[in-house]
């Protein structure tokens, strides 16, 4: 996954997979200020490295930023570096075709709903923005998003709204992060309110002194401990079941008895024995496969019971 690039080069790509599959999940996410301001999408990835979205950081510190992006319609900031919107190639001309304009219009109302967004766009996300907003103040006036002018407009409209502090967003970064990896709100019980992190690289989430899932660099998804198995366990997210004990780290499929039918391949899974957490791993499989298989590796484990 790690290595993977998706190329993007013509409206087909629209309906990729991975691509639909970013959209849906995107209906999971809201933002965490009151005000949203809505950026164009770089060539380069993650967005934060480029020329133009270091520049734009400067101003919009403390307020959620949203990115327009064709095929996937949107990126919020906090999933910049998460596989597959960290991987995809296209063009980043702004000269959008009417589906392109129709889909990200669509993606971000469902996103940012009434809430007030500052636009600072131009081209193709300019129009995106037109077709839905209604609440919204413009800051590029000069088709240069990059010029003195409208960054000089950016800080002046970012000044009047209200910021929230880095440890609340932080949070709901991670919780944002989380929903989208687990496609469902309930995901959010990963992430507890007294969570801390630790690591530069890759992320250790911890709460109460346990270690709940590891924030993987490379990928941007979480990887799970037995402690953040539980908690998938009793949210009944990714569940998968057998009935006797775990001698290998491979859970082979003629030894499962059922598994959540919303299971997709290399996702994160609990493995659970008598009502209880005995592994966490990646699967092999989706979630009808782990059960009708009757041979292939079901589930990579990655902890178990000893």
């Amino acid at each position: 996954m790690k290595n993977s690039k998706i190329p993007c080069i013509s409206e087909l790509s629209l309906n990729r997979p991975e691509v639909t599959r970013w959209r849906e999940r995107m209906t999971l996410l809201e933002p965490y200020s009151d005000t949203v301001i809505v950026l164009p999408c770089s060539m380069k990835k993650p967005y934060s490295q480029s020329k133009s979205h270091t520049l734009f950081k400067k101003y919009t510190k403390g307020l959620q930023e949203v990115i327009l992006t064709s095929p996937f319609g949107i990126c919020p900031r906090e999933m910049e570096k998460t596989y597959p919107i960290h991987s995809y190639d296209a063009s980043t001309t702004g000269d959008w075709s009417d589906e392109e304009i129709k889909i990200a219009g669509k993606c971000l109302k469902d996103y940012v709903q009434d809430r007030k967004v500052i636009a600072h766009v131009s081209g193709g996300y300019k129009k995106a923005c037109e077709e839905v907003l209604d609440n919204v103040v413009y800051t590029c006036n000069d088709e240069n998003t990059r010029s003195q002018e409208s960054l000089t407009n950016l800080k002046e409209e970012v000044k009047k709204a209200d910021k929230i502090n880095f440890k609340k967003h932080k949070i709901h970064d991670l919780r944002s992060i989380a929903r989208y990896q687990f496609n469902t709100k309930k995901a959010d019980k990963l992430i507890p309110e007294n969570t801390k992190t630790h690591g530069k690289f890759n992320t250790r989430i911890i709460s109460d002194k346990q270690q709940l899932a590891t924030l993987h660099f490379e990928t941007g998804l979480f990887t799970l401990n037995l402690a953040g198995g539980e908690i998938l366990k009793e949210e009944k997210i990714n569940r998968v079941f057998i009935n006797f004990d775990l001698k290998t780290s491979t859970l082979f499929t003629p030894g499962i008895d059922k598994a959540d039918k919303n299971i997709i391949p290399n996702d994160e899974v609990v493995i659970i024995k008598d009502d209880e957490v005995i592994g966490v791993g990646k699967s092999m499989m989706n979630g009808e496969e782990l059960v009708k298989a009757n041979k292939g590796i079901g589930v990579k484990i990655r902890h178990q019971i000893k």
